[in-house]
């Protein structure tokens, strides 16, 4: 959807694009409630994919487009075991006694549970948000190909201030200009949640994942197991 020249079109998206990626998470992260994220997602996702079905020029084939992955994978996963091998001495020698592969070791079933559900109910959906969503609606608004995938790695790490952590911060900024620009060179979603999911999953897996708690540490009992309601990252 382009962007029009005039000072009021683009003032008008300017505040759009303000409202749900950094006002929304700051109401959200600052006052009192008892909301889960993943439904609050959902919403926004519901409601960016709502606009983006109505834009004539959406290319509809970009929420999922297969082409491209065979051609990126083997980058990806080249990127992805470089950057798993410095994580897990990072962990191992930096973390609390105990972190490394804490949940796998002490909770498999949720694990295993997280393993599967966390690329579908929280990845996909910041996909279109954060991706499909902020390129499509605003990459008149920001111009340049670099300006659009700050934009994108900007919004998508400002949510994250919901864990009031800096290592999520840090993590999610430079998982959202690398996913940025993988979304940038593919037009694919189904590439860039298979990369933000390898990327996700890991840090549950090795034990960062706690990082993407909520602050108050609120969690949910699911059969006498503690679930966390936060799985957003």
């Amino acid at each position: 959807m382009a962007v029009s020249c005039d000072p009021d079109a683009v003032a008008t998206h300017a505040v759009e694009f303000l409202l749900p990626f950094f006002i929304g998470p700051t109401v959200f992260a600052y006052t009192r409630h008892r909301l889960p994220a993943i439904p609050v997602l959902w919403a926004l996702m519901a409601y960016c994919l709502f606009i983006l079905l109505r834009d004539p020029a959406f290319d509809r084939e970009s929420l999922w487009n297969a082409a491209p992955l065979g051609h990126f994978a083997p980058a990806i996963l080249r990127l992805f075991a470089v950057v798993a091998m410095i994580g897990i001495v990072l962990v191992r020698r930096f973390g609390a006694p105990g972190l490394f592969l804490n949940l796998p070791r002490s909770n498999p079933r949720l694990w295993s549970l997280l393993m599967v559900l966390y690329p579908v109910l929280s990845v996909y959906p910041q996909g279109i948000v954060y991706r499909a969503f902020v390129f499509d609606r605003y990459r008149d608004l920001f111009g340049a190909p670099w300006a659009i995938v700050l934009a994108s790695a900007f919004a998508f790490t400002y949510v994250h201030i919901v864990f009031r952590n800096r290592l999520a911060l840090v993590l999610t900024l430079l998982g959202g200009i690398l996913f940025g620009i993988r979304f940038l060179q593919t037009d694919s979603l189904l590439v860039t949640s298979f990369e933000h999911s390898l990327y996700g999953c890991f840090m549950f897996t090795v034990g960062v994942g706690r990082s993407f708690h909520h602050a108050s540490a609120r969690e949910t009992e699911t059969n006498g197991q503690r679930f966390p309601r936060n799985i957003a990252s």
